[in-house]
């Protein structure tokens, strides 16, 4: 009981940091015009988001980054609300958060204008990061490797750890940056995920994972508060890129990685459908599987709003992800 009352407490504290520095920031983003460059084969809707504020990830990850320390630094006075091991997904939070933001000005502001960073240098990035999570996941916190559903020991999977961690690490955080194409999706996602995997921690006993998790929480319901439908601001890949690569980072922290494709069900069915959408283009020579990729636009050209579409999908989300925690029960 006493650590849930602290995990949400923790919770509407970063909502309240990020709620407040929310019209700051707005305003330091219309004043330098970082605006959403919309892309021209994407829905006609979109066009009017032109110019809206991006970049928003920022108002997630500096609370998020200032809690962590701030609650670190408990310690001097002899009270640990955060372990050290926080110390790897604040930095995949960080780092890839970073790595966004370096995308997004490359795409506003950049040589690369509407178009962002090159795509294999982005991913080599990506890789170098994940390669480093993964090995420091394994020999400095030696987290369970993996969780069997109805098995309570971890699988031991030895040399696989690394390269299947690093790739889920880099899964997750471009799964996640496809679904950013509607208003609220991305963070309702994101949202489900981390309390599902919070809630896992909790019944693992990981305390600081669980924290950290709901500090998160907090954070995207404030942004979320800028960014539901008609949005004021956009998370670019400065968001989508750190939550995504966090997300990895947690469901292997837990052991339960093998869960996360039900946990982020939207996410994966994104990447599926623009991989199906590529490989069916190709093998019948210019037809189209789906009306467009990701998947949130094809039911958007079927004639759903934006908001059903949101709506929806977050449905799916939930109950797919509750799915996910009822097997990691058993």
């Amino acid at each position: 009981m006493t650590e849930t009352a602290i995990s949400i407490a923790l919770s509407l504290l970063s909502f309240m940091m990020t709620v407040i520095w929310g019209e700051p920031l707005l305003r330091t983003l219309r004043h330098f015009k970082i605006g959403k460059i919309i892309r021209v084969e994407g829905p006609d809707t979109h066009i009017s988001k032109m110019g809206t504020p991006t970049m928003g990830g920022v108002m997630i990850i500096l609370p998020v980054l200032l809690i962590t320390i701030l609650m670190n630094a408990t310690i001097l006075i002899g009270l640990e609300v955060f372990g050290r091991a926080i110390v790897i997904p604040l930095t995949a939070l960080v780092g890839f958060g970073l790595l966004g933001a370096i995308d997004d000005w490359e795409g506003i502001r950049g040589k690369r204008r509407g178009l962002g960073m090159r795509a294999r240098t982005k991913f080599i990035i990506q890789v170098v990061f994940a390669i480093l999570l993964a090995i420091s996941l394994k020999y400095l916190l030696g987290v369970p490797e993996v969780y069997w559903p109805g098995y309570d020991k971890p699988i031991w999977i030895g040399i696989w750890y690394v390269p299947i961690a690093a790739f889920i690490i880099i899964g997750a955080s471009n799964a996640v940056n496809f679904s950013d194409g509607l208003d609220g999706l991305a963070g309702l996602i994101s949202v489900t995920a981390f309390i599902s995997f919070g809630a896992i921690a909790i019944m693992q006993g990981q305390v600081f994972v669980a924290r950290f998790c709901f500090t998160i929480v907090g954070a995207l319901f404030g942004f979320l508060w800028w960014n539901v439908h008609p949005a004021e601001l956009f998370m670019g890949d400065t968001g989508s890129l750190a939550l995504g690569a966090t997300i990895g980072v947690i469901s292997l922290m837990t052991g339960q990685w093998l869960l996360l494709p039900l946990i982020i069900i939207i996410p994966v069915s994104e990447v599926i459908s623009v991989i199906l959408q590529i490989l069916y283009f190709r093998m019948t020579k210019g037809k189209r599987l789906f009306k467009m990729a990701p998947l949130h636009h094809h039911f958007e050209l079927l004639g759903w709003s934006e908001t059903q579409v949101v709506q929806r999908f977050w449905i799916i989300s939930l109950l797919s992800a509750l799915l996910g925690v009822a097997i990691a029960l058993v």
